[in-house]
């Protein structure tokens, strides 16, 4: 039940983070792999919101998911517009492939999904193993997760057949020492009124200091580590930054 994205979630997910939504995110990782030719690995690839948009701008580009319903929507998507990339259900923690990447990316905080910091730093070797020499990492961390929500929220959504899908969420714990959050969120599905079908998920995040991460990239063996606030490539975050991205390479 933790970080699951089962079905009414992932369509909650797909309704509210539809592909051609973005964040900034899409058109910075585009500027940012302008230029690469090899494979390009997303982990926690979701519905293809990111992926989608960089196979139409020609790069090679795979992914994994560890919620098959994520997955359905993401090969249904990519279908719809030609496109068959490699997509297995895999988790962060034992993912594997054959073959070396030029690069992995990572938006939308995904990475912390992750709520040990041990556990963190084995994927971020993970990745390192997977790159090609000189193979670059990018992905995104929004530190404002400890903070923000704090009252419970509520949020609708119109299916497509008209239906009513309802998120409640709220925060029930705060660990300041193991930097995590842990939420209730509870979804559901109306007809005519009616509730059909729920789902209650526990949604655990991680946040992290930003010099904390780049020690914790180095100690994975990466180098020429890059600390991007909003968007700005190569300008340092600061205070009232919505995300810091963090570009590194392979040692190696």
């Amino acid at each position: 039940m933790n970080n699951t994205y089962g079905r009414l979630a992932s369509h909650v997910y797909n309704l509210d983070k539809y592909i051609g939504k973005s964040f900034g995110d899409v058109e910075y990782y585009r500027a940012r792999l302008e230029g690469c030719a090899g494979p390009i690995l997303e982990p926690a690839v979701g519905n293809g919101r990111a992926l989608i948009p960089l196979l139409e701008a020609g790069f090679d580009v795979c992914g994994f998911d560890a919620s098959e319903d994520m997955l359905d929507y993401c090969r249904a998507q990519c279908a719809e517009r030609g496109f068959a990339p490699a997509l297995s259900r895999q988790t962060f923690e034992s993912f594997t492939y054959q073959q070396r990447f030029d690069a992995i990316v990572v938006p939308a905080g995904s990475l912390q999904l992750i709520g040990h910091h041990a556990v963190a730093s084995a994927v971020l070797r993970r990745f390192h193993d997977h790159l090609a020499p000189a193979g670059r990492l990018i992905f995104d961390l929004y530190p404002n997760d400890m903070v923000a929500d704090l009252q419970p929220n509520i949020r609708s959504w119109q299916t497509e057949t008209g239906d009513l899908l309802t998120l409640n969420s709220q925060r029930v714990k705060t660990d300041i020492i193991g930097q995590t959050t842990v939420s209730h969120l509870r979804y559901d599905l109306w007809q005519v009124g009616r509730l059909v079908s729920s789902e209650l998920e526990f949604f655990t995040m991680r946040w992290w200091g930003v010099q904390e991460m780049v020690l914790t990239l180095q100690a994975a063996g990466f180098v020429d580590i890059v600390v991007t606030g909003d968007y700005a490539f190569g300008r340092a975050p600061q205070h009232g930054d919505h995300v810091v991205t963090f570009e590194c390479q392979r040692s190696g």
